[in-house]
C-alpha cells in the first residue's frame, strides 16, 4: 500500500472473532534492524519474530507497533502480530472520492 504523510488512514485492530476499526493518521513503516530483532530470540521462535515496526497517530496517542506484514497490497496492509492480534491499515476515502 502506498503511504502518504498527513493522509487518514482506515485501523482495523482484529483479535480472534472481535474487531475494533478506527482512524489514524501519520502511518509509517519500516522494517527492524538486525539490533531490533535480537531483543526477540529468547521470547519467540525463529518464524515469529517481528520484521517491521509500524507507527502512526490514532487521535489520542502516539502508537508503535512490531510485527511481520502478512499482506501488503494497494487497497491494504495487515500487520500480525502473533496470537491472532493483527491491525488492518486502508486509506480513508471520503464519500465523494
Amino acid at each position: 500500500m502506498r503511504i502518504l504523510p498527513n493522509h487518514y488512514y482506515v485501523k482495523i485492530m482484529r483479535h480472534k472473532e472481535w474487531e475494533k476499526p478506527g482512524r489514524c493518521m501519520h502511518l509509517n513503516v519500516k522494517e527492524l534492524t538486525p539490533q531490533e530483532k535480537e531483543r526477540y530470540k529468547d521470547l519467540r521462535e525463529e518464524k515469529d519474530i517481528p520484521t517491521h515496526k509500524v507507527t502512526f497517530y490514532d487521535f489520542e496517542f502516539y502508537q508503535a507497533l512490531e510485527g511481520k506484514i502478512k499482506e501488503n497490497t494497494p487497497e491494504k496492509l495487515i500487520l500480525y502480530m502473533g496470537e491472532d492480534k493483527e491491525y488492518e491499515f486502508r486509506p480513508f476515502k471520503l464519500a465523494m472520492d
